[in-house]
């Protein structure tokens, strides 16, 4: 009862911080202790219009199943909540996100500050959410998780972030390593405490998780919870939606097969991660 008891006490962000394998949680007492839930706040309180979202890490020749699953829930999510998400990609995850009836944006890996430029000002977007995305790191790189080099495999979205911050435009990263856009707020900690080279690109808000899949469906849970309208996918539509992209060939961004699995974990800790949250977002 007691061990009942304390899972029901978990907040969403507690949930999303499960099985931490690369530091999160290290991280974690450097965050505001509901750091989702004021993220979600701030999204909500923008006026409706176009929210950019960026995804698709470079893995072996493919994007990784890491990002498209929660880019994909959290477009539909705004999407029933009236803003107009556009998803700004490469060509590694073409098609990824038509298939589930949002827009796309393609960009270009050569692509530079005059390209993001004019999509920024093409979409005049109320806010840019990046989920799993490389960006510029310390060194002016983009590398892996292994310290591999991708800058001529990553297309430079991260700039769309400097310019809208610049602007003002509020801006959102989820990441669950240290070398994604937004990680960059906490990288004096991850140089110091996880000994990474991290990600120079600063957010307005940022959500960390064990993968970054979960830390987009924890915004969606909020939004379920704060809302009242249903947006938090169950496991059998991310588990139809993964099928769809792996055939694409979508990798595991961890055992770089081409498999139904996220950064390692199996489908059986995916499905843990959202009926849990389905929880959370009922119980408080």
């Amino acid at each position: 009862m007691e061990a009942q008891a304390q899972v029901k006490r978990e907040t969403v962000e507690d949930i999303i911080l499960r099985h931490s394998k690369r530091g999160m949680h290290v991280l974690r007492k450097y965050m505001d202790t509901h750091y989702c839930q004021k993220a979600v706040e701030k999204l909500l309180s923008l006026p409706y219009g176009n929210i950019l979202l960026t995804t698709g890490f470079y893995v072996e020749g493919h994007a990784e199943t890491d990002g498209p699953l929660g880019t994909m829930t959290l477009g539909k999510a705004l999407a029933k909540l009236g803003y107009h998400p556009i998803i700004v990609t490469d060509k590694y995850c073409k098609g990824f996100f038509e298939v589930e009836g949002l827009e796309v944006k393609y960009v270009h890996l050569g692509d530079g500050k005059e390209e993001y430029e004019k999509l920024l000002e093409e979409c005049h977007p109320v806010a840019l959410i990046s989920i799993e995305r490389c960006g510029r790191n310390v060194q002016n790189d983009y590398a892996n998780m292994r310290g591999i080099s991708i800058k001529d495999k990553t297309a430079r979205t991260d700039i769309l972030f400097e310019m809208a911050r610049q602007e003002g435009i509020p801006t959102f990263g989820v990441g669950d390593g240290g070398n994604e856009i937004g990680m960059g707020n906490l990288k004096e900690v991850i140089m110091s405490k996880l000994a990474l080279t991290p990600c120079d690109i600063e957010v307005d808000a940022l959500i960390i998780a064990t993968v970054s899949n979960w830390g987009a469906y924890a915004l969606a849970a909020y939004m379920q919870k704060i809302k009242k309208i249903k947006v938090l996918p169950t496991y059998k539509e991310i588990e139809n939606y993964l099928k769809t992209i792996v055939r694409m060939g979508s990798v595991d961004g961890v055992t770089k097969e081409q498999a139904m699995s996220v950064d390692g974990f199996s489908l059986e800790v995916e499905r843990e991660i959202l009926e849990e949250l389905h929880r959370a977002a009922r119980s408080y």
